[in-house]
């Protein structure tokens, strides 16, 4: 459930894209009688109603998942309250400004935050994040956990200088189907790798899952 609500708004965000690029007269009709008050000149085109559509839904499913964790009195963790400010002020001026250059800053400003506040907050809070986050979990030594969170700093940081170079280098189709799928991959590749690392220092008995004789 929880890996569902995570992946929803990505998920919406490309259904709604795909729809709208295959239907571009009626998106940006209906953009433009149902959203027209929050763009500048109150009309629509072709061109950017894919986008503009698939931000706005973004931008709803983001604010529902922080509502849905409000209401069942759930953590929200600090990334999602960062991803949230994110896309509710660069989607906003994408919908504004008839512009999908700050939508695809997004994810870059989004990996850029996580790169900053992992990296950072040992320094300033003597807190590792990723540790925080799964240590409970783990029984692992001090300079793993410290090669983990350098590990997702730097994965964070090389996305978010990635993200920008495919947004630039390419269309806007093209980068929508890298952003779903191409960093979906990486990230599941990195996360995997980092499995096969934590599994070679894990203490016998959890390595094997019990204590050996």
């Amino acid at each position: 459930m929880k890996l569902l609500l995570d992946f929803l708004p990505l998920i919406l965000f490309f259904a709604t894209f795909r729809y709208a690029d295959g239907n571009k007269e009626a998106a940006a009709a209906f953009a433009s009688e149902h959203f027209g008050f929050l763009v500048s000149g109150g009309q629509v085109g072709l061109a950017e109603a894919p986008v503009l559509l698939s931000t706005l839904v973004v931008i709803a499913a983001t604010l529902l998942q922080v509502l849905y964790l409000k209401v069942r009195r759930q953590k929200v963790d600090l990334m999602l309250w960062i991803s949230l400010v994110m896309v509710v002020v660069l989607g906003g001026l994408t919908v504004w400004l008839h512009s999908d250059t700050f939508i695809k800053w997004k994810p870059t400003g989004l990996y850029a935050a996580f790169a900053l506040v992992l990296g950072l907050s040992p320094w300033l809070a003597g807190k590792n994040l990723i540790r925080a986050m799964i240590g409970d979990q783990l029984a692992l030594p001090d300079a793993v956990w410290a090669t983990l969170n350098r590990a997702w700093v730097l994965f964070f940081a090389t996305m978010a200088v990635l993200n920008i170079a495919v947004a630039y280098s390419v269309d806007t189709s093209t980068w929508v189907n890298f952003k779903v799928f191409g960093i979906t991959a990486l990230m599941a590749v990195f996360m995997v790798g980092q499995g096969f690392y934590i599994h070679r220092h894990l203490p016998p008995e959890d390595d094997a899952g019990a204590p050996k004789p």
